[in-house]
């Protein structure tokens, strides 16, 4: 059973019709208990990084969270990868969950709509669930921030908007992509498809 984290404000519509088109099992939880049973968690999220990080301490599922995502495979998604590093541009002063060093930062060029909404193409780095997408596959991006990982290793993916930045990562049991998979048609089906499937 995958566990998808309800922490008040995630896109969960878009990802459970993904998961039943894919006819996967899975439950949309805000429940400690549920998270750790789970032999997989998805992390889909939308909204500023501080109200996520404070839903979560509230729910008491920031430490849980903590523990289970280095456990078991985890899929972040959008707020869900920020959220893996240290700490957010977005929300001085309120840490993310650490499980990565490096810094979530924003788009600073005036030459750019911020946010970047739409279409946009990835480089493919490492391929671990990437099997049957192409390079330049175009996914949906929403968002303000991208992520500066202090490790470049752990890069999986990149996407230029007015720089190269980080659009995804993979280390170990964990993925996590800047855009929204469940919002990218077939092509962002096959990489939830890879996740079931692990």
């Amino acid at each position: 059973m995958i566990a998808i984290v309800d922490y008040g404000a995630g896109n969960l519509k878009s990802v459970t019709n993904a998961l039943d088109f894919l006819r996967a099992k899975y439950k949309v939880t805000s429940d400690a208990v549920d998270i750790k049973k789970a032999s997989k968690i998805i992390f889909p999220g939308v909204g500023a990084c501080g109200d996520c990080v404070n839903s979560l301490k509230s729910k008491r599922l920031f430490k849980v969270l903590k523990e289970e995502i280095l456990k078991k495979p985890y899929l972040g998604i959008c707020l869900g990868m920020q959220i893996l590093f240290e700490e957010s541009e977005e929300s001085p002063g309120i840490n993310g969950l650490g499980i990565f060093k490096g810094k979530v930062k924003k788009f600073k060029s005036k030459n750019l709509k911020i946010p970047q909404i739409g279409w946009n193409s990835i480089k493919i780095v490492k391929n671990d669930l990437l099997k049957g997408v192409k390079e330049e596959s175009y996914f949906y991006f929403v968002h303000s921030y991208y992520v500066d990982p202090d490790d470049d290793g752990i890069i999986a993916t990149k996407t230029d908007y007015g720089i190269e930045y980080c659009s995804g990562i993979t280390s170990g049991n964990i993925y996590a992509f800047q855009f929204h998979p469940e919002r990218s048609g077939e092509i962002g089906l096959k990489i939830l498809e890879n996740f079931v499937r692990l």
